[in-house]
């Protein structure tokens, strides 16, 4: 076929393709939203679980273990990392200095939890959680022009960017905690602190925690000290003794990747009163582990949408096959090879996931942005609209799903119109051409 030739044969096809779906415009718009529909979920299913599993397990922390009261280290890490969950209870004080003491410990931050402020968590530990803590390697914590940290002998707090921005709150402004990690009206604490710092944002779960000095925590009214076997209420002002403080949890630091394995030995292999959940991203991947299948459900999910797809396109080119066999008998007659008209209808159900994928953009931005909005709410966790999914589909070669997802869709469509390009195929000529009574 010639130079010429082949550019009238691709003009040609792209003619009847677009004529088609003129003459069809209803038929095929419904169509392509189906398709985009199908794109961009499986666009958005695939991003939401990489980036919700890189936030909880990617990247690298800027701590290595978490000690807190026996039981489970996921429920842990999830309660003193991600602020979620309950806390399983409390360690003794003398462990909390015992570990902090100790020459393979570079860094040993307390947290005091169990109460919150309006929904937010109220987190109670030292000053060292700005001056030296690393919520990511290599970044601490910085407070907005104005602001500053808490001081550790007085009643005030630093609260993160996403308190801030749902609460309204600034510095200078006074809150009242209450009592439990769910916000109840009933449950307030008849005493206030003053903001005095917001912290830049994060986009980590940090941003919704409202910090107050340890020691404030302690004298908070209607919190009474247990350590030692002992009840102690030291919202009157006395001295704490060190055997009546109690923490959640420690934040750990190690000199060495070693320290980990030793401690763990130490505490949750030989002791019985506390537990080293470590390496943090292990516990978490246990997590992801198992719940698994919720991924293989979504998954499987978006692929029977895909399906539904594939044959929505195929219904739709296949119910106009009755009303355009004259049509291709007439082209026939003209010259037109059976390959051409083929072609025709392969290209018009390729066309039509084409522009579905196209649209299905749009429908991956919206779902992506509600899930952000959503899980942001729920974990501090930020999801990024324009960070895709990386997929395998070799051995070292990853595809990103915002190509993969719209290539695959094309390729789905233009198979679904390969049976009514058969049917197409073999429209009989001199049949269809006969005079209509």
């Amino acid at each position: 076929m010639s130079v010429l030739g082949s550019v009238t044969w691709h003009s040609g096809l792209a003619l009847l393709v677009r004529r088609s779906l003129q003459q069809h415009a209803l038929s095929s718009c419904i169509t392509i939203v189906s398709v985009a529909l199908a794109s961009g979920l499986v666009m958005a299913i695939f991003s939401v679980k990489q980036q919700t599993h890189d936030a909880f397990i990617g990247g690298e922390a800027g701590f290595d273990a978490v000690l807190g009261a026996r039981g489970s280290q996921l429920q842990l890490v999830l309660n003193t990392v991600f602020h979620l969950e309950t806390s399983p209870g409390n360690i003794p004080w003398a462990m909390y200095q015992a570990i902090k003491q100790d020459p393979r410990v570079l860094l040993a931050i307390p947290y005091a939890v169990g109460d919150n402020y309006r929904g937010y968590r109220i987190v109670g530990t030292t000053e060292e959680i700005f001056t030296k803590f690393e919520y990511q390697a290599g970044r601490k914590f910085k407070v907005r022009t104005g602001g500053r940290f808490f001081n550790p002998q007085l009643r005030e707090a630093v609260i993160g960017s996403y308190v801030a921005q749902r609460t309204g709150l600034q510095e200078g402004d006074a809150i009242t905690p209450y009592h439990g990690v769910t916000f109840n009206e009933l449950t307030r604490h008849n005493v206030t602190y003053v903001v005095v710092g917001v912290l830049e944002p994060t986009n980590s779960p940090s941003d919704r925690i409202v910090w107050i000095p340890l020691e404030g925590f302690f004298r908070m009214p209607g919190h009474i000290l247990k350590g030692g076997g002992k009840e102690l209420d030291a919202s009157h002002g006395e001295a704490i003794p060190d055997e009546a403080k109690e923490i959640s949890a420690v934040m750990l630091k190690f000199a060495t990747s070693r320290v980990g394995w030793d401690l763990s030995q130490e505490i949750n292999s030989q002791g019985t009163v506390a537990t080293l959940a470590w390496p943090i991203d292990s516990v978490l991947l246990d997590l992801f582990d198992k719940i698994g299948w919720v991924d293989k459900v979504l998954a499987l999910v978006a692929y029977l949408v895909v399906a539904v797809a594939a044959g929505s396109i195929l219904a739709s080119v296949y119910n106009t096959m009755n009303e355009r066999r004259r049509e291709f008998a007439i082209l026939r007659a003209l010259g037109a090879r059976r390959a051409t008209v083929f072609s025709a209808i392969v290209l018009e159900a390729g066309t039509i996931a084409a522009l579905g994928s196209l649209a299905g953009f749009a429908v991956y931005a919206g779902i992506l942005s509600v899930a952000a909005v959503v899980v942001r709410e729920q974990t501090g966790v930020v999801l990024n609209v324009f960070q895709a999914a990386d997929v395998s589909v070799a051995a070292g070669l990853h595809v990103s799903i915002l190509l993969l997802a719209p290539l695959g869709m094309i390729v789905v469509g233009a198979l679904a119109g390969v049976i009514p390009a058969l049917k197409a195929y073999s429209t009989d000529v001199a049949e269809n051409l006969a005079p209509m009574s």
